[in-house]
């Protein structure tokens, strides 16, 4: 009894080894075999279909897009991005945010004081980024 049961776990060893070594060879057939560690799927790049918005600008405006602005063949929000603050490649240096398409200083600009939209009243100044602060 104990030799066939020895002889049948080296038969199930073999069927898991043959099967395993013919997936791994035809997956290396494969033109990008080269990407380790990822999936067979993933690796299929000519059943993808690409668009850029600089040929289809209408795709920035898709639910779920960056913004509604073309930039460098990417979505962008030219209101709030600080790298393409009111337009392409305009970046907003530190400290300052992009608020409305302008770099702004959120510790000291009454209009977006702490943040975009946070404005101050009337007789309140803006204090490292609190309204009336002293």
């Amino acid at each position: 009894m104990k030799f066939i049961n020895t002889l049948f776990l080296l038969a199930l060893l073999m069927v898991l080894a043959i099967t395993l070594s013919s997936a791994t060879s035809s997956l290396n057939d494969e033109p990008n075999s080269s990407l380790q560690g990822t999936s067979y799927f993933l690796n299929r790049k000519q059943n993808r279909i690409s668009m850029s918005c600089d040929k289809y600008p209408k795709i920035c405006y898709i639910k779920g897009s960056a913004g509604p602005d073309c930039c460098k063949n990417k979505c962008v929000n030219f209101t709030i991005d600080m790298f393409n603050c009111g337009r392409c490649g305009k970046k907003c240096s530190f400290p300052r945010i992009c608020c409305e398409g302008k770099c702004v200083n959120p510790r000291s600009n009454k209009k977006h004081c702490g943040k975009c939209g946070n404005k101050c009243d009337s007789k309140g100044s803006c204090v490292y980024g609190m309204c009336s602060y002293a």
